[in-house]
């Protein structure tokens, strides 16, 4: 295995869901090249909807080259928003990778908690908090929610 200062030099790969390019902007900027000293770069797939996303994920399954090591969905989307597409990952991907939901206010936590991802923050994005729980999320695939 190569290491970097303690790193794997394979990225790690996020797939961002939201019908909205600058809310897809947002979360790419908050997360930056890397999201910790301690983790590698990684790579961003971007789906503006959710045939998309799930089309992505039925044709790398079919290859077997399906890597995906976090989701972050876009609760906010439309038509299709985000919560309703982690319940389907959750119930349909076998060992489906974490899953972090963006939603409208506080409030939806109990939606979250519905759509089984581990972890959640609020519109608008706070660039560090994103970036704090993404990591706990690469690191471990803990639950983790702000």
């Amino acid at each position: 295995m190569d290491l970097t200062h303690g790193t794997s030099l394979k990225k790690k790969q996020i797939a961002i869901y939201s019908d909205d390019t600058s809310v897809r902007a947002a979360v790419i900027l908050a997360l930056g090249k890397r999201v910790a000293e301690d983790l590698p770069e990684h790579e961003v797939h971007e789906f503006a909807t959710g045939a998309a996303l799930r089309q992505y994920i039925d044709r790398k399954s079919q290859e077997g080259t399906f890597k995906i090591d976090l989701f972050i969905l876009d609760g906010e989307a439309t038509p299709e928003g985000g919560l309703g597409i982690a319940r389907q990952l959750k119930d349909e991907v076998f060992n489906c990778p974490p899953v972090l939901a963006i939603t409208g206010r506080k409030e939806d936590a109990w939606l979250a908690a519905w759509s089984k991802v581990e972890a959640s923050v609020i519109h608008p994005i706070d660039p560090f908090t994103l970036a704090r729980i993404v990591a706990d999320l690469l690191r471990t695939g803990s639950l983790t929610s702000a």
